[in-house]
Order: structure tokens, then sequence, then C-alpha cells
């Protein structure tokens, strides 16, 4: 018996990479899966692999920047799988570089796929959420937002910073509807690291080198899993935090 058996999950970005191996830890301890994304073959390849640990599975094809397709997307979710008990919002598009140098269309970009979708989000599944006596949220941002040298990184630690301040706000107001929220920083091996490295490998080294435990995580064994505890019952006094999930790299004050 999982302990998220009975439990309905929505988690963004779920076709690949941080996103599929939430999807996968979560499904190990019971919980039903809407599979959101962008590209269909990958949702549907991802469901192919939950069914198969006995839960059901959902692929949903949505853009998280298409804001009008959000509260529909919550509305499919409670139809094909009755509820929603857990939200996962991992999907974001970044964008690196000098503050001088980025494309403020892309950064635009970044802020309506990230905090804002992600809010949107989280008000359509809290009335769902209340309802069913509470739940939970975890809100993917990142480390880099307190890097030794934010130099080329100005702009997604806003975004990400952003959605801290949403993930705080939301522990302290829907506390008393029984939803929990907290936010992850995540270093694990996604796709979005691979091209990271690929561009920058010389500073990829360099990075890994700071990390106290010498790697990057795994997205389900390192992610995942601490994602399915932190939804789970054993975590339900924790609210508002910030999880570091980085090996130690970070330090948060």
């Amino acid at each position: 018996m999982g302990t998220l058996d009975g439990k309905v999950a929505l988690i963004t970005g779920a076709g690949q990479g941080i996103g599929q191996g939430v999807a996968f830890a979560l499904a190990r301890e019971g919980a039903d899966i809407a599979v959101v994304g962008r590209t269909e073959s990958k949702l549907v390849d991802t469901c192919a692999e939950l069914s198969r640990l006995g839960v059901r599975a959902e692929p949903i094809v949505c853009d998280v920047s298409d804001h009008d397709a959000l509260e529909p997307l919550v509305d499919k979710t409670v139809e094909s799988l009755g509820g929603v008990d857990i939200l996962v919002n991992n999907a974001v598009s970044s964008e690196l570089g000098d503050l001088l140098d980025i494309d403020l269309d892309k950064v635009e970009r970044s802020f309506m796929t990230g905090p804002l979708a992600a809010l949107r989000l989280m008000r359509a599944c809290h009335p769902h959420m209340k309802a069913r006596g509470g739940g939970s949220i975890i809100n993917m941002v990142t480390s880099a937002a307190v890097r030794w040298d934010q130099s080329g990184y100005g702009a997604h630690a806003a975004s990400k910073e952003a959605l801290r301040s949403f993930s705080r706000t939301a522990a302290s107001e829907w506390g008393v509807d029984g939803i929990r929220v907290n936010a992850v920083a995540p270093h694990a091996l996604s796709p979005a690291l691979a091209r990271w490295t690929a561009e920058r490998p010389e500073e990829a080294k360099a990075f890994v080198k700071t990390i106290p435990l010498g790697r990057i995580g795994e997205c389900e064994d390192d992610i995942g899993r601490a994602v399915a505890f932190l939804v789970g019952p054993d975590a339900r006094y924790l609210t508002g935090a910030t999880i570091p999930l980085d090996g130690g790299q970070a330090r948060w004050n």
C-alpha cells in the first residue's frame, strides 16, 4: 500500500526530465497522474510506463504559456481522474544571458510559463483541493537565485524567485484550507541540464565540483522520491519552505 493511494497528481512538464521523474515516483506510491506537456508522443509514452505501475495516467497536451488553457486543464484532470490533490508546477521556459544581451521577449515568456502560469494553476486547483479536505502544491524553483555569482542567470532567477514568493504566500493564505505549498530547488539530469552542459562544458564541469555530494541528482530517485515524501502524510506539518535538492551546493539564508 502506497502513501499516496487514492490521490491524484497534476504534473506539468511531465513528459521528460524532472517532471517525468516526479510522476514515476508519485505513481510508485499509488497516485494517479495527469501527465501534462506540449509533446503528445512523450506524454503517451510516459503514461504507458505509468500504467505498468498499476495507476491511472492521463496524457493532456497543454502549453502553460496559453493561460486560457489552464483552467480547462484542471477541469479535464478532475473529469478524467476524479479530482486533484497534488499539483507540481515544473514546466518553464528559461532565458539565460547577461542583462544587456538577453531577449526581453523570451524573458517575458519565462514569466508567462513560470510564476504566472503556476499561479493560475494554483488558483484553479484550490477549490478542488479544499473540497477534498486539503492538498499539496510543489513549485520548482532554482538555486541560481543564491549563486555566488549571478552573472548570466538574473532573468531565470527572477522568474523563479517570483514563484518562490507565490509559494510562501499561498502557504500562508491557504493553510486554513488544509493546502500545503512548498518550493523545491533541484539539480537533476534533465534534458535542460544536458543542453546547458553541452553549451557551457567548462562551466558545467566547474559547477559539479562545487556540489559536496559530487554529482548531479537523478530525476526520479533523488528529486521524484523527495517530492513524494513532501506531498505525502509524513510531511504534513511542512509548508512555506524552500527545499534545496542540490547535493548541498547552495546556501539558502
